[in-house]
């Protein structure tokens, strides 16, 4: 094996071994056998000259060196992925693969009756669906389409402002009627808040005329579908989007507070206008995310 060049099978085999922490974990996720994932790793460590992990009781553990080459480990994996999508339908045809990055709120609870729909219209379009809270890297191709709740930066981006989501304090219902409703933000500190657990997540939301800390929730967790959950299940008082509310039911709490508003972008790479299935998929979000936006309204 070149020394100076190992194929992109070998880095497969040792970003799976890094993500699942051994050869086993890592023969189960690429489908291949232990022995083979083994005889990867050993010629990765040849040909780059370094030794990429070390036993423990826990498995196998990266070395420096090793952590040193995941980012670029994670960019080739990236174009790989993005390779496979442009191979898996032709520029000019309503056919192949579309991968989209959205948050958490918009990947689950926006996103799906509006890709059923497209789904429809376009039965041989695959869509893959990438959910996270970070700004997936549209220029190393980690997804073909972003929903970003900030403007993107980047300039070989093609992007549309859809609108702007407002997010306020709610609560079902039900909640309400068992506990009343604070008439003013001092009287919050005597319900159920539902927020974060961890003070990186707390710092997401703007202060509400007192200092906010974990202490303050009663329900602590830093995932916005379980605080959602939580919030339709009238668990107490929680922070969400006034189209979500309306559309679940949920009734405005304290309205003269506004937590905080997001803008709502639609983003692809530019070299992709080409690709007819990626510019149905665009347009498709746009006009139905517009659409949303718009509920807030109704």
């Amino acid at each position: 094996m070149d020394r100076l060049d190992p194929g992109w099978e070998l880095y497969r085999s040792f970003l799976a071994v890094v993500r699942e922490g051994s050869l086993s974990g890592a023969a189960r996720a690429l489908g291949l056998t232990q022995p083979t994932i083994g005889r990867h790793i050993d010629a990765l460590e040849e040909a780059l000259g370094i030794a990429l992990f070390t036993r423990s009781q826990t498995g196998l553990n990266a070395t420096e060196g090793a952590l040193a080459l995941v980012p670029h480990a994670e960019a080739m994996a990236s174009a790989a992925e993005a390779l496979q999508r442009a191979a898996s339908g032709e520029a000019d045809e309503d056919r192949g693969t579309v991968r989209i990055t959205a948050s958490e709120m918009i990947g689950t609870e926006v996103l799906p009756p509006i890709l059923a729909q497209f789904r429809e219209a376009h039965p041989r379009i695959a869509v893959e669906l990438l959910i996270s809270n970070r700004s997936e890297d549209l220029l190393r191709r980690e997804a073909d389409i972003a929903i970003r709740m900030i403007r993107p930066t980047q300039t070989a981006l093609v992007a549309r402002k859809v609108g702007v989501v407002h997010l306020g304090l709610f609560a079902h219902p039900a909640y309400l009627e068992r506990h009343g409703a604070p008439s003013t933000a001092d009287e919050l500190g005597a319900h159920a808040i539902i927020g974060f657990d961890r003070e990186p997540s707390i710092r997401r939301i703007v202060q509400l005329g007192m200092t906010l800390s974990r202490d303050l929730f009663a329900f602590r967790c830093d995932s916005d579908v379980a605080q959602f959950a939580a919030l339709r299940a009238g668990y107490g008082i929680g922070v969400c989007q006034y189209a979500l509310a309306k559309r679940n039911g949920l009734a405005r709490v304290l309205p003269e507070i506004e937590v905080f508003e997001l803008d709502v972008w639609v983003a692809m790479h530019e070299d992709l206008k080409t690709s007819r299935r990626m510019r149905l998929m665009f347009d498709h979000l746009a006009a139905e995310l517009a659409d949303y936006v718009a509920l807030e309204k109704g």
